[in-house]
């Protein structure tokens, strides 16, 4: 019998992804550095952040900070499930999962900022610091990027479960005793 499926992922939360993946890619790999796609989409990003922001105050269940915040303890209990090769059955972020996302979250925020700066203080002072910054972060970016997708198909195998898929389409199998089996 197959299993039931839960809501996960609310629209806004799903849009919010497909948003700064498609920013990320676009502004990584196609859009010339400091063309006006490339500050325009970079624009974009971070006002999607805020908007991640405060919808982790208000948003649904999922969406809320204190749902997935990476604690110690949270984390500790991640590690050794990964560890020992058995799946931590979790609706929504993993802890490490939610780390990655925090760190993407701020990698963005600083290229924003360093993108920004380069064109103010740049034509203000000539420094070059902000490009060297806003090159870092988007290369930490694209590493991270790689983590994130790596362990998305990795926990996916874990728990016996597409969680990619499961961000596109909002929903998730549900877990047994998720539906009082």
């Amino acid at each position: 019998m197959p299993r039931a499926s839960l809501r996960l992922w609310d629209p806004l939360v799903r849009l919010f992804h497909a948003s700064l993946a498609g920013v990320f890619v676009a502004n990584y790999f196609f859009n010339e550095a400091g063309g006006d796609w490339h500050v325009w989409l970079g624009y974009y990003a971070v006002a999607w952040l805020g908007v991640r922001l405060v919808w982790g105050f208000i948003g649904p269940r999922s969406a809320r900070w204190a749902d997935f915040w990476p604690t110690p303890t949270r984390l500790r209990a991640h590690v050794q499930a990964l560890l020992a090769r058995r799946p931590l059955h979790r609706l929504g972020h993993s802890p490490l999962g939610a780390l990655v996302m925090l760190a993407m979250m701020l990698c963005i925020l600083g290229i924003g900022v360093s993108g920004w700066a380069m064109q103010e203080v740049d034509a203000l002072w000539g420094a070059d610091w902000p490009l060297q910054i806003h090159e870092t972060l988007a290369n930490g970016l694209c590493a991270l990027v790689a983590v994130h997708v790596l362990a998305a198909l990795y926990e996916s195998f874990l728990v016996r479960d597409n969680l990619p898929l499961s961000m596109v389409t909002g929903r998730r199998r549900a877990l047994p005793d998720e539906r009082g089996d």
